[in-house]
């Protein structure tokens, strides 16, 4: 049992603890951080000495994002396999909310250079082009998020050179999705090849007839440049009264990228890409 002359005031514990007696009262009252006694007359709390590695404990699962509920349940856990992988968890919420913050700093810098922004954006080559009839080689999937396109490439350049594709043309990548998705994007990764190839699964060969598009080419990293050649291309749809032709099965009238330098041996700042959305 404590002796009673070393109990401290709420004060001096919160000053040892680095804890404000706000939340101190707080933690009490989620029965997170009890007193070891309180005078029924007064309500005054009253501190152990040996609380304050408790007091630690929670002032760092605190900083780092814990609530009250779920901080108590890990002191009750403390040392244990469950302690260390909720720190794990803890740890990769962080990550990316870090890696979220990141880019919506950028955003911001963006938005404050609102003139350079409107520079870059006019610099933006948006033409309607009609598109011959051509043949692609393609491999679809569902991946997590757009980001993750470089895991359909991985599979299908190694199925091109297997089956010997002779490519003729551009690749790139088609995007089924009638809607902006946050995950499971369904894509197809496609090079341009001769009228008459013949391919094996898990390939497919695309014929489709000549078209007319919109299409916007920027310059730069993806996932800055391409939000800019969508609202380029929306502007010019609108303004010259044109109307996307897309339909769920017409695969030739869903929008696509063209990648004009291979990514993989440029810097991104200097990455070129067509945005191409067929029209009616």
């Amino acid at each position: 049992m404590t002796d009673p002359s070393k109990l401290m005031s709420i004060g001096s514990f919160s000053s040892l603890s680095r804890i404000s007696v706000r939340m101190l009262r707080h933690y009490d009252a989620g029965g997170v951080l009890v007193p070891a006694w309180v005078d029924d007359a007064t309500g005054y709390r009253r501190y152990a000495p040996e609380q304050l590695a408790d007091a630690a404990r929670i002032r760092e699962l605190r900083d780092v994002g814990f609530g009250v509920s779920a901080i108590g349940a890990l002191l009750a856990v403390f040392g244990s396999d469950t302690y260390a992988d909720a720190l794990r968890s803890q740890r990769r919420l962080l990550v990316d909310e870090a890696a979220s913050a990141r880019q919506r700093l950028v955003l911001i810098e963006r938005m404050l250079d609102r003139n350079d922004l409107e520079n870059t954006l006019s610099d933006i080559e948006v033409q309607l082009i009609d598109i011959p009839a051509q043949t692609l080689v393609t491999l679809r999937g569902v991946i997590p998020v757009y980001a993750a396109e470089g895991e359909l490439w991985a599979r299908f350049m190694p199925e091109l050179e297997r089956q010997r594709i002779a490519v003729t043309g551009s690749g790139g990548c088609i995007d089924h999705d009638a809607e902006f998705r946050e995950s499971d994007v369904d894509e197809s990764v496609f090079v341009e090849t001769a009228a008459d190839v013949e391919v094996q699964t898990p390939l497919v060969a695309l014929r489709f007839p000549a078209r007319r598009a919109v299409c916007a080419t920027v310059t730069g990293p993806f996932a800055e440049v391409i939000p800019q050649a969508h609202d380029r291309i929306a502007a010019f749809v609108n303004d010259h009264g044109l109307r996307l032709s897309r339909t769920r099965d017409e695969l030739a009238t869903h929008h696509f990228t063209v990648y004009r330098n291979d990514p993989n041996e440029v810097p991104e700042s200097e990455a070129v890409i067509s945005v191409v959305f067929p029209v009616a």
